[in-house]
């Protein structure tokens, strides 16, 4: 895969993909997000990938934000467009996806690069990360699911004082939130991020991506979490990856999952 504003890497199961506008800190412009979708996409097709970590170039920034240049004289109409069809294209389906994304968040996070982030199943972060939704500041809310995620994540009113006061945290402020499972040395994040990736991929690939499904149920409206969670389960009993896991925990042996 060829691409101008990201970078594409795959080792022993792991997809990488890295944001590369470091002298825009990242910033995702329109381009990078539908080179975003593509890379997703392509990996979430390919059988060899069990996990996708996603992170920024360099150590200053994860993504610092949307490029503004691009929607400065939006109407109201481009505006609404612009929020629906990014969040189709990337953010929310990045959280749909059945593969586990991990963001590595290696530096600064703010508005569209948080949005990103929490799009993913879960976070890491560097120790030098700051994050924030400064979008109220520019006379905009976020728009890419900001105020939709960071509530479901750290709770309304926590979520309420950081749109309104457009501040960032602190990676440590993040953990103690909720926000960030993890905050590791800049220089360690990747092998961090990587590692946990390594003791998922131990595990069904349906199963998995059942769960997903099953735990975003719980935060859509009009879905009942409980129900999906019964029909997922069920649905793993005719896998051949529940035959195998059953199987070599009554043999007292590793399972070998092939995601089938």
């Amino acid at each position: 895969m060829n691409f101008e504003n990201i970078l594409v890497t795959t080792e022993n199961g792991i997809g990488q993909i890295t944001i590369n506008r470091p002298s825009k800190l990242n910033a995702l412009n329109k381009a990078t997000i539908q080179e975003l979708h593509d890379a997703f996409e392509a990996l979430e097709a390919n059988e060899e990938i069990r996990v996708i970590i996603v992170t920024g170039e360099g150590e200053k920034a994860f993504v610092a934000g949307a490029d503004i240049s691009e929607f400065a004289n939006f109407s109201i109409q481009e505006g609404a467009h612009l929020a629906a069809q990014g969040q189709e294209l990337l953010f929310d389906f990045v959280e749909s996806l059945r593969k586990p994304v991990i963001a590595a968040v290696n530096g600064f996070a703010l508005g569209g690069g948080l949005e990103l982030a929490m799009s993913c199943h879960f976070r890491i972060a560097s120790d030098n990360a700051k994050m924030g939704l400064p979008e109220v500041s520019l006379g905009v809310i976020p728009g890419y699911g900001g105020t939709q995620r960071l509530p479901q994540l750290i709770g309304k009113g926590r979520a309420m004082e950081m749109i309104m006061t457009a501040g960032m945290i602190s990676a440590e402020e993040a953990f103690r939130a909720g926000l960030v499972n993890h905050v590791v040395p800049q220089a360690e994040l990747l092998d961090f991020t990587k590692n946990i990736a390594t003791k998922i991929m131990r595990n069904s690939p349906f199963a998995i991506g059942r769960a997903i499904k099953a735990i975003n149920a719980n935060y859509k409206d009009g879905i009942n979490g409980f129900e999906t969670e019964i029909r997922n389960f069920g649905k793993c009993f005719g896998t051949e990856d529940f035959k195998e896991g059953t199987t070599a925990f009554l043999e007292k042996r590793k399972a070998e999952f092939t995601g089938k």
